[in-house]
């Protein structure tokens, strides 16, 4: 099969690599249909030290199951299925607390021998606890909003859940990335009042509103600040959704809640401290969020996307072939494309 491999900065390749086989009873084969380019993927396409060995990449994808391990019975050959971004066998400690990205039998797609979601076909271990099979055919038009179950969507549902949002908040989403789109869409879903966006791209910022932001701040730091206080009449956001994960956004959050409020952190953080102290403490403001479980929140989220309720799919807003995959990641890292679809 092709796929893509990350060489190390601004260099990734589609090239040849081997066809997954069955390695364990309890794996199955999927022959890919859409994948994507994620914001946590342009990190290393920035930074990566070179290498001769090379990574897989993708861990978000849709397709069709070609074979099952002998321990598969939840899914057959033909089925069309949604695999959240971390596999997981769906029934350990961790994963019946809905704490999927800590499974025990768990682990990340391009890493331990494990194919990457961006190219033809994909090993997916733990098959019957992480893929989860939609009842719809590989030529629906809703593929770009189920494949967003896969990560972007359940992202900003879980920045929306740690958050607490709940019906009649004031929540700021700090980012016009695809999560914090994302979180707009969850937030509004989950019955915030107002939603906030902080962002500065006119053609996301206005994406946001038809998701259901109520307004749009474009400034940054301590101007961002006087923005979102002067919308909520000084008193700050009840919830904050952190997703970009500079040192500079999460000081915008705390300085945009109001006492008593919750901040999660959704974007990979780029630094190793912040505004932790005494104020937060006298504050009584709760810092949350992490890595989200998505695996926990596709069976919620799936009604919603099947009738139309919810459109995540929007966000991509350019598809790319396979043989375009560098093309791609050139044009998320330049900002050219929110985010980047990848018919295989």
């Amino acid at each position: 099969m092709r796929g893509a491999v990350m060489y190390g900065a601004d260099d990734v390749r589609v090239e040849a690599r081997p066809d997954p086989k069955i390695h364990q009873p309890t794996d199955a084969v999927v022959r890919t249909v859409l994948s994507c380019v994620c914001g946590s993927d342009l990190w290393p396409y920035k930074s990566m030290p070179a290498t001769d060995i090379g990574r897989p990449m993708g861990h978000e994808f849709l397709g069709v199951v070609e074979e099952t391990g002998e321990d598969v019975s939840c899914l057959r050959a033909g089925d069309l299925v949604v695999a959240p971004f971390t596999y997981c066998d769906n029934t350990c400690d961790y994963c019946r607390k809905g704490l999927h990205s800590s499974c025990r039998n768990g682990g990340r797609y391009g890493f331990d021998g494990v194919d990457g979601a961006q190219g033809e076909a994909v090993r997916v271990p733990q098959a019957d606890g992480t893929l989860v099979k939609l009842p719809v055919g590989a030529d629906s038009e809703l593929l770009p909003s189920l494949v967003a179950l896969s990560d972007v969507m359940g992202t900003g549902h879980h920045g929306a859940t740690t958050a607490g949002v709940g019906r009649g908040d004031s929540v700021l989403v700090i980012g016009d990335g695809a999560v914090g789109l994302c979180a707009v869409i969850a937030a509004k879903r989950l019955g915030a009042e107002q939603i906030v966006l902080m962002g500065r791209h006119t053609r996301r910022t206005d994406l946001g509103r038809e998701f259901g932001a109520t307004d749009v701040v474009a400034e940054r730091g301590d101007e961002g600040v006087a923005r979102v206080r002067d919308l909520t009449g000084g008193e700050g956001v009840d919830r904050i959704i952190e997703a970009v994960g500079a040192r500079q956004t999460l000081d915008t959050a705390f300085g945009a809640i109001r006492d008593g409020g919750t901040i999660s952190r959704l974007g990979v953080p780029q630094y190793e401290e912040g505004p932790v102290g005494a104020d937060m403490i006298m504050r009584n403001i709760t810092l949350t969020g992490g890595v989200s479980p998505a695996r926990a929140y596709i069976e919620e989220l799936l009604p919603d996307v099947l009738s139309g309720a919810i459109q995540p799919g929007r966000v991509f807003d350019r598809a790319y072939t396979l043989d375009e995959v560098p093309a791609a990641y050139r044009d998320m890292a330049d900002r050219q494309v929110i985010k980047a679809l990848v018919r295989c």
